[in-house]
């Protein structure tokens, strides 16, 4: 195996499991509506997930674990990915949070910034404040852990 076919393999491995905890979101109330599966199609797509992997991922989902990326912006992308999947779905405010709480954790944000985060995001994704707005909203919370 080749360097390239290590950084390759980690990348799409990376894809793989933020595509993964997307569908996890996607899939809190059981049901995968269809604005969702096409947030997901446009969204593997973007992700190079191929078809077999997707429906392996869909079958599979919850063995895929949430890797936290290790810079800011990189945590932030992420987030917004899953507010605006979250904010499709069909769940309670409260239920939106919970699980964003729980992401927005296991995606390194400080635990103690994650109510203000989370809040923040849902507010910001719910008012169609677009990408820009949100990781001006989401630097303030810093880089810290």
């Amino acid at each position: 195996m080749t360097i390239l076919d290590l950084f390759s393999s980690g990348f799409n491995t990376r894809n793989q499991d933020h595509f993964a905890s997307i569908v996890r979101v996607a899939m809190t109330d059981g049901v995968l509506s269809d604005e969702e599966k096409a947030f997901l199609d446009r969204l593997a797509q973007k992700l190079d997930i191929s078809k077999e992997m997707y429906a392996r991922i869909l079958k599979d989902y919850k063995t895929h674990p949430i890797n936290p990326p290790v810079g800011l912006e990189k945590r932030i992308e992420r987030l917004y990915d899953l507010t605006r999947m979250l904010h499709i779905d069909s769940l309670s405010y409260s239920k939106k949070k919970g699980m964003l709480s729980k992401l927005a954790v296991g995606l390194g944000f400080a635990s103690d910034s994650v109510p203000k985060v989370v809040t923040l995001a849902l507010k910001l994704v719910n008012d169609n404040s677009g990408y820009k707005l949100f990781e001006q909203g989401m630097h303030y919370f810093g880089d810290s852990k």
